[in-house]
């Protein structure tokens, strides 16, 4: 099968195609998305090697449940030891000894096979299409936010980093009521806020007064800098963001303003499976351009330009 690999350099090669084993379900893959996690790996991140990806559409080829045999499903990304308190407690996601779908000691969807757990496994409704359902992974972390803080309608929410889950996250909060301001450096990306009646704003020209809560979601450590200028006291940062290195923080303002930090990472698959399907949020507004697998480094390139928004992988043509 070919599959985009990375090792010391990233590169679409033919790798033989995984072998299923009880408990698992072998997976063609239909479409992929490109995430910003996946250039992060590219440049380093994490020491990754293998095939990269982690958001996806596919059918099931082979399992040991019948059941699934020819549906089109979409899978959670982190594979528990199923042994552990975490696991057995429901949240595989915190397990000790996890592999991560194409970030963390596991092969990812960059190719035209992979194998999920059947545990993993969740079906696509035939009213998605699969541009459409290749969203539910980063929407499923979007509202992972709902799950974590009570967020009224009128509280007034900031949201740092106008990339695409920034994007996702804006959509998401909106279904709250709150009034929302998005902070980003990208005029394109701002505009496509503005239409979804989202303030939108330039880095430099950000607005001096406080939020209940902000959400840090632009990849960068100033933007924690960013948070805490901005959150009332008594208000909740939810940090999306994953640094590369470590985070310098002065925690004197935290503790004086009673400032709570709330990590967040993975979110619901069904919620966002839902969402998806009664249209609550805008994701084709959001797709810049579909490559076919074959050209999958040029479509890595095109995902670098910082103006870019999804780039969607093509398996069927």
């Amino acid at each position: 099968m070919k599959a985009l690999y990375l090792s010391d350099n990233l590169e679409l090669k033919e790798l033989e195609a995984p072998q299923f084993h009880e408990g698992q379900a072998l997976v063609k893959l239909c479409m992929a998305g490109i995430c910003n996690t996946d250039l992060e790996l590219v440049k380093g991140y994490m020491s990754f090697e293998g095939v990269l990806g982690h958001e996806f559409v596919g059918v099931v080829e082979k399992a040991d449940d019948s059941g699934w045999m020819g549906k089109r499903i979409c899978g959670e990304i982190n594979f528990g030891c199923g042994e552990c308190n975490y696991c057995e407690g429901g949240l595989s996601r915190h397990c000790p000894n996890r592999t991560v779908l194409g970030i963390l000691d596991q092969n990812g969807v960059f190719a035209e096979y992979t194998v999920l757990p059947i545990e993993n496994l969740h079906a696509v409704p035939d009213s998605l299409p699969d541009g459409f359902a290749v969203f539910v992974e980063p929407l499923a972390a979007a509202l992972e936010i709902l799950e974590q803080i009570k967020i009224e309608p009128n509280h007034k929410v900031a949201v740092i980093g106008d990339g695409k889950l920034g994007l996702l996250i804006c959509q998401v909060l909106k279904l709250t009521g709150c009034e929302i301001t998005l902070i980003g450096k990208h005029s394109r990306k701002l505009s496509l806020a503005k239409s979804w009646s989202v303030n939108a704003v330039l880095l430099d020209e950000r607005p001096e007064e406080k939020f209940d809560a902000v959400v840090e979601v632009s990849g960068s450590s100033s933007g924690f800098d960013t948070a805490m200028e901005l959150i009332k006291p008594r208000g909740t940062i939810i940090l999306k963001s994953t640094y590369h290195g470590k985070l310098g923080l002065n925690a004197a303002p935290i503790v004086i303003n009673e400032v709570n930090i709330v990590g967040s990472r993975c979110g619901p698959f069904t919620a966002a499976i839902r969402v998806l399907d009664q249209k609550l949020v805008d994701v084709e507004s959001l797709i810049d351009t579909v490559y076919p697998f074959d050209q999958s480094l040029k479509a890595i390139e095109h995902a670098k330009q910082s103006n870019s928004l999804k780039i969607l992988l093509d398996f069927n043509v």
